[in-house]
């Protein structure tokens, strides 16, 4: 090999090392974890409350709600107030696994 090309090997690897450098992430896009919590609290609270509405007006003869929709709308408020509780619970086993851990 010639002193040209070996040059140009070089230069080859460093660009090549160069691009396998990570850039640095900004932690400011990406939410924490007391955010995802504290929004999927907040959704399931709006479902709720969602339901309820279209309950009451149900219940008060409003003709622009039918029952297939107040039906689907008490489901969706059930199954996330189950999924959260179940999150909740793996919270606190979790959490109490980790008190029981001897240092």
């Amino acid at each position: 090999m010639n002193d040209i090309n070996i040059e140009q090997v070089l230069n080859q690897m460093r660009v090549l090392s160069q691009k396998n450098i990570l850039p640095e992430t900004s932690t400011v896009d990406k939410p924490n974890f007391s955010e995802l919590l504290n929004d999927s609290i907040n959704q399931v609270n709006s479902l709720q409350k969602d339901a309820s509405e279209l309950k009451t007006a149900y219940e008060t003869g409003d003709t622009n709600v039918d029952i297939p929709e107040v039906m689907i709308a008490i489901e969706k408020a059930s199954l996330s107030f189950e999924a959260i509780t179940e999150v909740r619970n793996k919270l606190l086993s979790a959490y109490q696994e980790v008190m029981n851990m001897q240092i």
